[in-house]
């Protein structure tokens, strides 16, 4: 809990405006006014495209506000825990997480326990409850020297339909993200042979893929790991062996449900470092809804516990 009144708090706000395909713009008007009916001090910054959001938290960070809050998707929060990761050794009291989720999934939001409903949201900030939790870094594919991330990285099936929900930007959420997996079942029908490395255990087997989950679910609706949590020191790794397009098909509702656990083909597991080379193949994979690789071969992920704290409800 923060000793200091919200009103007394300097809050940078970094406004991605093509979240959500344009939603988190269509919102904004909404947002001031509840920022401001709640007396919140704040600086509007808005980003013009990729990697801004990065710069903007390093340079808010390096400013003294207490809070930089994303107002975006998951890419938004993405870049903005990149930035400040990449200063918390340089600054004397590095600034909290906050969030308001206008974006398509916003499973990052909902992992940390912050309500996706706008005025919940800002009366999130306004509480000012903190919750510390673990951040992880993934080295590999277009981020040779590591990119952090807060709620997954997914190698296989999830990375190539997040690549498909993109070329949906006019659907909602959870639709482009379903829409997207049944696309995915007909182009992705042969996944690489890996090498899992976890907790100085092997596993070799043909994948469908492995989600490496600091959060609960992918794309507004896939309950990756239901029993996850953000704050546990350890990611929960969700393995799914290489299975017939038809199976594919019956797997599906056992992840809506979170079920999936139960089914023979899925392999549950929990590490905090892990270390996956395709033996065969290549390893497509994404980073919290961002694609971290198409062809690359070697990922190695790492949990820092307890390493940024973020404004929520619990």
């Amino acid at each position: 809990m923060s000793h200091q009144k919200p009103g007394d708090l300097d809050y940078c706000v970094i406004l991605n405006p093509s979240a959500g395909s344009g939603h988190a713009l269509k919102e904004w008007p909404k947002i001031k006014a509840a920022f401001n009916e709640h007396g919140l001090n704040y600086h509007r910054m808005t980003t013009e495209g990729p990697g801004e959001a990065v710069r903007f938290s390093m340079s808010a960070a390096q400013e003294g506000y207490d809070v930089i809050v994303a107002v975006g998707g998951d890419g938004t929060a993405h870049e903005v825990i990149n930035g400040l990761m990449q200063v918390r050794n340089e600054v004397e009291s590095l600034p909290a997480l906050g969030l308001i989720g206008v974006g398509r999934g916003n499973d990052f939001t909902h992992a940390v326990g912050v309500p996706v409903e706008i005025n919940s949201a800002v009366r999130t900030l306004v509480k000012d409850q903190r919750r510390t939790i673990d951040i992880g870094h993934v080295e590999g594919g277009y981020y040779p020297g590591g990119r952090f991330f807060g709620n997954c990285v997914g190698v296989g099936f999830d990375a190539v339909g997040t690549i498909e929900a993109a070329k949906l930007p006019r659907l909602g959420g959870f639709l482009s993200f379903f829409i997207a997996v049944i696309k995915t079942i007909f182009l992705y029908h042969r996944g690489p042979l890996i090498e899992l490395n976890h907790n100085g255990e092997v596993l070799k087997q043909r994948i469908l893929m492995v989600s490496i989950m600091n959060g609960q679910r992918l794309g507004g609706g896939f309950w990756m790991a239901p029993q996850s949590a953000p704050d546990d020191g350890i990611f929960d790794i969700c393995v799914v062996r290489q299975v017939p397009r038809r199976r594919v098909l019956t797997l599906v509702p056992h992840f809506l449900r979170g079920t999936q656990a139960s089914q023979p083909e899925v392999l549950s597991l929990r590490a905090s470092e892990i270390e996956v080379f395709a033996l065969e193949g290549s390893l497509p994979a994404q980073t919290d809804g961002e694609i971290l690789s198409i062809d690359d071969t070697h990922l190695k992920i790492a949990l820092l516990p307890r390493a940024l704290s973020v404004v929520t409800v619990r």
